[in-house]
């Protein structure tokens, strides 16, 4: 069910909402416009109903904070008033606003618009995913990876909890391909995908294609041990899946992985550390392939093998 947020200072016109959509989509009420954007930040909202006139913060405010915040700029918002007059009206539409209901509103007319914008805001979700789906492995792309990276940094810069950006790369991968041509490198790619996706399957955890035969994930939460022993074992199902290779390079497809666990801090971007991280992936290839090198918190290298 589709979930509805409603901004309203009035508890009486609240329930007058929530009654009319109560049956069709699941409805959260915030009387005030700093609990409005609180659980706009926190929620999966497919569409704000917000109250133009409320006290402080009011609903032209409030757009424009939500229209700031990666998180909920692409939230639909239809603005609720009973200010009628032209001005104000392009003033809503400029803040990015999608629609105006004015008051007193007809119960039809709120459920005719809501669920125009409800379907709309569903169609673009589907091509946004497609758009953001690798289409050989069926995983993140690097778009999508660029685009939630900055998400969860920003989640974790206010949770402060730890933070690991892992990058994986198929050792030999070009021998692979001038032995078995590239339709067989296109399955190592989707089986390897596979079985690192198949590990990362918590709410928390994100993989993505990079690029060719890279991948980059990050998890949320856990600490640099945890996560170094982790990535071992994933690095183990790689090679443990047994998928032949070039004799004269390695007997089985392996992977390479590069590491850093850190609290994230505002002053510094997720970019920083992907750096890091491609660094450590850098070291693994150099010391030998088939193995994990990570950084902790200290910058303190550890080395698989």
């Amino acid at each position: 069910m589709e979930k509805i947020l409603i901004v309203d200072d009035s508890p009486v016109q609240a329930d007058q909402l929530k009654m009319i959509l109560d049956d069709n989509y699941k409805i959260t009420i915030a009387q005030t416009a700093e609990d409005g954007l609180r659980c706009a930040s926190c929620g999966d909202y497919s569409l704000i109903l917000l109250d133009v006139i409320m006290p402080g913060i009011d609903g032209f405010m409030l757009l424009k904070k939500l229209q700031e915040e990666i998180i909920t700029h692409n939230i639909p918002v239809i603005l609720i008033t009973s200010l009628s007059d032209i001005e104000n009206e392009e003033r809503g539409l400029i803040l990015g606003a999608v629609d105006y209901i004015t008051k007193p509103f007809h119960p039809s007319i709120v459920r005719a618009r809501v669920n125009t914008h409800i379907k709309l805001y569903q169609y673009r979700k589907q091509v946004e995913h497609q758009s953001m789906t690798d289409q050989l492995t069926g995983i993140a792309n690097r778009r999508q990876h660029d685009y939630y990276s900055t998400i969860k940094w920003q989640e974790a810069v206010r949770l402060q909890v730890p933070f690991s950006i892992c990058m994986f790369d198929i050792d030999h991968f070009k021998a692979y391909n001038d032995t078995f041509g590239h339709p067989a490198g296109d399955k190592v790619i989707i089986d390897v995908a596979h079985i690192i996706s198949s590990h990362l399957q918590r709410s928390t955890d994100f993989i993505a294609r990079y690029g060719g035969e890279e991948f980059v994930a990050f998890l949320l939460g856990d600490d640099a041990t945890k996560s170094f022993t982790y990535l071992k074992k994933i690095r183990q199902a790689v090679e443990d899946r047994h998928i032949p290779h070039d004799p004269s390079t390695t007997e089985w497809v392996t992977i390479s992985i590069g590491g850093v666990t850190v609290i994230p801090q505002r002053e510094i971007s997720y970019d920083a550390y992907l750096k890091i991280a491609d660094t450590m992936l850098y070291d693994a290839k150099r010391f030998g392939r088939n193995r994990v090198v990570w950084a902790n918190e200290k910058m303190k290298q550890w080395r698989e093998k």
